[in-house]
C-alpha cells in the first residue's frame, strides 16, 4: 500500500474510488465502508484510497475531551492494507485543516487532485469549517462535477450502532467478547518488552512485560490471550492492572505468560489479543497464594483454548 502524507506528491495516484474518515477501531461499521470502495474501485477500474487524519481532530479541538484511540497510526494503516486499500493518503490534523472550507477540499483535492470517480462516507461523518463538509454537501459537488457520492449504512449489533465510542467503553468494562464482535476479530495491543522485577520466574510463570503503545487497555484483571511470536499466535495468559498483591504500581502494567514457549522476548515488539476475561484483578496474601491462584487461572485459560471453536478459530499453537 502506498502511503502519502499530505496531499501535495507527485506520485499520489489519481482516478480514484475513495472515503474520508478517521476510524479509529476499524469496526465492523468501517470495514463496511472500505469493501464498498474496494470493490467500487475494482468495478470502475479505479484505485481504492482512504484519506484519513492525525492526530484525532478532537485532540485538537476540544483537547481537554480527547478520546484515547484505540489504534495507533502504524495499526490503523496496516487494517487499511489488509482490507484492500491500496493508497492512503494522511492529513495532518490541525487547526488550519479545522478552519479549512470543506466545499474548495472536496473541489481542489478530491476531484481535481485525486480525480475521485466515487467517494462513500460513514454516516454522520463530516469535517472542514463548522462541520461542513457533510454528506449533503458532497452530493451537492458531485451532481455538480459529475462524480457519484454516497453514505454507507452503519452496522448495528443487538440494534446497537457499533461505534469507536462503544468499543472503549466496553474494553472498560472487560466486555472482551463484545468487543471482538464489534470489532470483527478480537481487541489486541502492542508494544516493546521491557524488563520487569523478574517475581513470576521465582514462581513458575516468567511473563513478558509489554509497555503497550495502545492508549486504551481493558478492564484490570485477567484474560486469556494470543501472542504473536514469529508470525505464530501462541496460546498466553496476560493480566493487566497494579498488581497489588505487591503493594501495588502507579502505572497499569501488561503481564503476559506465554505457555509452552521459553525464548527470551526483551526489547521484542509484541502483540497481544485479548480473547477471554478470566477474572478481575484482585490482591492476594502472599506469593504461595497468588501462585495457586496463577495455576487455576491458566487451567481456565487453556480450558478455553481447547474448545472446538476456539482452536478452529484462531488457530493456536
Amino acid at each position: 500500500m502506498k502511503i502519502f502524507h499530505g496531499t501535495d506528491n507527485a506520485n499520489i495516484t489519481r482516478s480514484t474510488v475513495l472515503t474520508l474518515g478517521v476510524f479509529d477501531g476499524l469496526h465492523l461499521g468501517h470495514q463496511r465502508i472500505m469493501q464498498t470502495v474496494v470493490s467500487r474501485a475494482k468495478a470502475v477500474n479505479a484505485v481504492p484510497t482512504a484519506i484519513t487524519f492525525d492526530p484525532h481532530p478532537r485532540s485538537v479541538l476540544y483537547p481537554g475531551n480527547a478520546p484515547p484511540l484505540l489504534q495507533t497510526l502504524d495499526q490503523r494503516l496496516s487494517n487499511f492494507e489488509v482490507l484492500g486499500i491500496e493508497q492512503t493518503i494522511v492529513i495532518r490534523f490541525d487547526r488550519d485543516f479545522a478552519n479549512r472550507d470543506a466545499e474548495i477540499f472536496l473541489r481542489d483535492i478530491v476531484y481535481e487532485r485525486l480525480q475521485a470517480r466515487e467517494v462513500y462516507l460513514g454516516k454522520g461523518f463530516a469535517f472542514g469549517k463548522n462541520r461542513g463538509g457533510n454528506i449533503e454537501l458532497l452530493r451537492r459537488i458531485s451532481a455538480e462535477l459529475g462524480f457519484v457520492a454516497d453514505e454507507v449504512p452503519e452496522v448495528c449489533l443487538r440494534g446497537q450502532r457499533i461505534s469507536s465510542s462503544k468499543i472503549r467503553e466496553f474494553l472498560k468494562d472487560g466486555k472482551t467478547n463484545l468487543v471482538r464482535r464489534m470489532l470483527g476479530r478480537p481487541y489486541g495491543v502492542e508494544g516493546q518488552i521491557v524488563r520487569g522485577d523478574q517475581r513470576g520466574r521465582t514462581i513458575g510463570f516468567p511473563t513478558a512485560n509489554l509497555k503497550p503503545r495502545n492508549r486504551v487497555i481493558p478492564k484490570y484483571g485477567v484474560y486469556a490471550t494470543a501472542t504473536l511470536i514469529n508470525d505464530v499466535w501462541r496460546r498466553s495468559i496476560t493480566n493487566v492492572g497494579v498488581r497489588p498483591t505487591f503493594d501495588g504500581d502507579r502505572e497499569p502494567s501488561i503481564e503476559t505468560y506465554v505457555f509452552d514457549f521459553d525464548g527470551d522476548l526483551y526489547g521484542d515488539v509484541l502483540r497481544v489479543r485479548f480473547l477471554h476475561r478470566i477474572r478481575d484483578e484482585k490482591k492476594f496474601g502472599g506469593i504461595e497464594e497468588l501462585k495457586k491462584q496463577i495455576g487455576l487461572d491458566s487451567r481456565s485459560a487453556l480450558n478455553y483454548f481447547d474448545r472446538s471453536g476456539v482452536k478452529n478459530t484462531l488457530d493456536l499453537t
